[in-house]
C-alpha cells in the first residue's frame, strides 16, 4: 500500500510540462513494451497468412536499452507495464527482462503484464510469477480445434497448449487472467463465444470481447465488424440479463458479469464507442518508436539512435518520448471514419505490440 500510496502521490503532481502529459490532459501511466515482432501463429486479425518482413535482431532494442527505457518512465510515473509482441514469449531473455522489470516496483511500478498466446508460455510460468510478473492477457478466440486452424493458420494442437498454460497461470493465487477475444463474423461470432463463456463460468479470469480494428495486412472490413451491443444481445439471449459492473476510469474494456458465475466479461468497444478521451497508454515498438496511438502510424519516434549513442543521455530521450506524446490526437490517431482507419499507413499489428 505504500507503493501504491506514493505513485498516486507522483502522478497527482507532476508539473504540467511533464512529457507525458499531452494536449488534451490525459496522464500516460501505462507503458507496453513490444519485445519481438515474430510470432509462433498468423492469426487473420493480426497479419497476413505470409507473415511479415521483420526487422533484424540488431535493429531491435536489446534488455539493457528496454530496461532503462522502463526506468526512466516508471521514475517519470508510470505505474503499469506490459510485455507484448508479436509473441513475447519467443524472446529469448524474456527472463531476465522480467527480472529487471521486476526491480523497478522499489521506485513505483504497480503491475507487470504480459499479453501473449500460450503457447509457449509453459516452460517459465512458476519463474516468470515468482519475478512477478502477475498479469497474464491470453490471446484465445475460440475452443473449438477447427475454429482455432482457421482464426490461427496453425495446427490445432497448439489449442491444448495454449489452454494448459492458462490453467497453470491461474492456478497461482497472485496472478490476474484475462482472455482476449477477437470477434470477427462467419468466423467465431456464434457458437464460439458461447463455448468460451460456458468455459469461463467457473474460472476466476475475465474473458474480454474485442472489436475487430483496421490495421496493415489484416483486410479489414465493416462487414466483419460485429459491434458490441450486437455481442450483448446474444450474450444475454443465451445466459440471461448480464449484470452491468463498475469501470476504473482507464478501462479500455465495458465489464459485465453473469449470474452464478466467478469471473466476468466485457467489451472492447474500440471501433463502436472509443474511450480515447480517458488513454493513459503508451507503446514502444521492438524497434525503438514510441507510438502513441495504436492507429497513428505518422506520430511514431525513434529512440533507438539516442539510446545507442555515445552522448545518450535521459533527458535527450525525453525530448523524444515528450514530442511523440505531444502529437498525440484527441482520438484514433487523428482519423475519421471506420473506412478512413482501414486506408491509414500503419503497421500490422504484429510489428506494433497491442
Amino acid at each position: 500500500m505504500a507503493l501504491r500510496a506514493k505513485a498516486k502521490e507522483r502522478i497527482d503532481k507532476a508539473p504540467p510540462h511533464s512529457f507525458l502529459i499531452d494536449a488534451f490532459n490525459r496522464r500516460h501511466t501505462y507503458l507496453r513494451l513490444s519485445l519481438t515482432e515474430k510470432c509462433n501463429l498468423r492469426c487473420r486479425y493480426c497479419m497476413p497468412a505470409e507473415g511479415v518482413p521483420v526487422s533484424p535482431s540488431d535493429a531491435l532494442l536489446t534488455s539493457e536499452e528496454l530496461l532503462r527505457v522502463a526506468r526512466l518512465f516508471v521514475r517519470e510515473g508510470v505505474t503499469k507495464i506490459r510485455l507484448t509482441g508479436g509473441e513475447p514469449t519467443l524472446r529469448k531473455d524474456l527472463v531476465e527482462i522480467v527480472r529487471g522489470l521486476g526491480q523497478l516496483r522499489a521506485e513505483g511500478l504497480l503491475q507487470l503484464g504480459i499479453t501473449t498466446n500460450g503457447l509457449a508460455l509453459q516452460r517459465s510460468i512458476d519463474e516468470l510469477v515468482d519475478l512477478g510478473l502477475t498479469h497474464y492477457n491470453f490471446s484465445l478466440d475460440t475452443l473449438n480445434p477447427y475454429s482455432f486452424e482457421l482464426m490461427t493458420r496453425r495446427p490445432a494442437a497448439g489449442l491444448d497448449k495454449v489452454l494448459n498454460s492458462i490453467a497453470r497461470v491461474a492456478s497461482f493465487s497472485q496472478t490476474v487472467v484475462k482472455i482476449n477475444v477477437v470477434v470477427m463474423r462467419g468466423f467465431n461470432d456464434q457458437e464460439d463465444l458461447k463455448d468460451i463463456l460456458n468455459w469461463a463460468k467457473d474460472l476466476p479470469i475475465i474473458v474480454r470481447f474485442i472489436e475487430y480494428m483496421p490495421f496493415d495486412g489484416n483486410k479489414w472490413s465493416r462487414n466483419a465488424l460485429v459491434p458490441y451491443r450486437t455481442l450483448l444481445e446474444r450474450i444475454e439471449q443465451w445466459f440471461g440479463p448480464a449484470q452491468r459492473l463498475c469501470d476504473g476510469p482507464n478501462d479500455t474494456t465495458k465489464h459485465y458479469k453473469i449470474a452464478g458465475a466467478r469471473g466476468s466479461f466485457g467489451f472492447i468497444t474500440s471501433m463502436s464507442e472509443h474511450f480515447c478521451g480517458s488513454c493513459n497508454r503508451l507503446r514502444i515498438t521492438a524497434d525503438g518508436n514510441v507510438k502513441n496511438c495504436l492507429f497513428d502510424g505518422e506520430g511514431e519516434l525513434s529512440l533507438k539512435a539516442a539510446l545507442r549513442s555515445p552522448a545518450s543521455h535521459d533527458d535527450h530521450l525525453k525530448e523524444i518520448i515528450g514530442r511523440a506524446v505531444g502529437r498525440k490526437h484527441a482520438r484514433h490517431g487523428g482519423v475519421g471514419s471506420l473506412e478512413d482507419l482501414a486506408k491509414n499507413i500503419n503497421r500490422p499489428m504484429v510489428r506494433i505490440g497491442g
